[in-house]
């Protein structure tokens, strides 16, 4: 059905339908992203006009990556009712073609936009992620108001006698640079023997680098230094690892960020998470596209059932929270990262056939 020419019509409405659905939800994310880029950054120095829009436009692949399992469902419905509407899909029935020989097209059109994410929105959005992170960061240092990060690096290291924590209010380079450093020097009996306060640490080969530190140790005057050298043992490779964000990794390098994960003994549920939930997209937009199907195929010479309509967009959405609860299971150890992407997805395709199954086959 897929190669005839009926089947390349309908190929063509899906994938046209789909070209401008991405436009518009893109043209949207950008225009509310950059309102609220522009009034959360406004004030800091550096700031410009034109490096909003870049940051923005860097943003949102990565916010559409998300939007499309929703969006997916829509363009399903809307080829469908259109289709349905201008009778077309009442010749087709006519000729003798079955259900699932016309919705082949719209299947392998939603798969194709699963694959176009995996290998071209989610590294643009991976890059764009990163960059506009460490822009934004820049923007902030040089007004020096530093945003606290959503997750805070506290690490430990023990480098010869010496026992220190180290930890910062954000960081870029991958972790190898915190900002607004505080470290904490234990003794044997785990007592804090110094303090030191600094604008920034830079992870070097064999130390840490602060910079503009101030010393504070137990009944001492605090002491300003313009750089201290710490010494660790720690790898740049390890603190990359374990700070590691996985929306800031692109598909192609999740594989490699796991194994160097592992090796270091470092936990990779998320990223393997991750890395499951990309690559069970393409069959997520399939599972959307069917439950599409269930509620648009019936004929109405006026309008589509509203109560059908509504519930295949509620089936949509409680298909994609749970995909994202689910998938916030799996990424924090609970559920095996494997199961908590697969489960969910599976089952909503096998429900969306079967129900497609008894609608037009009894």
């Amino acid at each position: 059905m897929i190669f005839s020419t009926l089947g390349r019509y309908f190929f063509k409405r899906y994938i046209i339908t789909a070209f401008w659905f991405l436009l518009g939800v893109s043209a949207i994310i950008f225009l509310a992203d950059f309102s609220e880029t522009s009034r959360r950054l406004s004030g800091l120095t550096g700031y410009t006009v034109y490096g909003a829009l870049a940051m923005t436009a860097m943003r949102v692949p990565q916010i559409l990556q998300q939007v499309i399992p929703t969006l997916s469902l829509f363009i399903g419905m809307t080829v469908l009712i259109a289709l349905n509407r201008r009778y077309e899909l009442v010749v087709t029935r006519a000729a003798g073609i079955s259900v699932w020989q016309f919705v082949t097209p719209f299947v392998v059109g939603a798969f194709l936009i699963g694959l176009f994410t995996i290998f071209v929105i989610n590294p643009l959005g991976a890059w764009g992620q990163r960059e506009s992170i460490s822009l934004e960061t820049t923007w902030r240092q040089a007004s020096n108001r530093a945003k606290a990060s959503n997750f805070v690096p506290w690490i430990r290291q023990i480098s010869g006698n010496e026992d220190t924590i180290i930890g910062g209010k954000s960081y870029r380079d991958s972790g190898t640079e915190l900002l607004d450093v505080v470290v904490f020097h234990f003794d044997k009996d785990d007592r804090v023997t110094l303090r030191q306060d600094a604008k920034s640490a830079k992870l070097e080969d064999g130390y840490w680098l602060l910079k503009d530190v101030v010393e504070n140790r137990p009944g001492e005057i605090s002491t300003r230094k313009d750089t201290v050298q710490l010494r660790t043992n720690l790898r740049r490779e390890y603190i990359s690892e374990s700070l590691a964000q996985p929306e800031t990794i692109a598909f192609f390098d999740l594989s490699r960020k796991i194994e160097i994960g592992k090796s270091f003994g470092i936990s990779t549920k998320a990223l393997e998470t991750q890395f499951h939930s990309l690559l069970s997209l393409p069959i997520l937009l399939v599972a959307m596209t069917l439950i599409a199907a269930t509620v648009s195929l019936k004929f109405s010479r006026f309008a589509q059932s509203r109560s059908m309509i509504l519930g295949g967009i509620v089936s949509g959405f409680v298909l994609y929270v749970v995909t994202v609860l689910v998938k916030a299971f799996g990424g924090s150890g609970a559920i095996p990262p494997f199961v908590a992407v697969w489960i969910p997805v599976t089952v909503a395709t096998a429900l969306g056939a079967t129900i497609l199954l008894h609608q037009e086959d009894g």
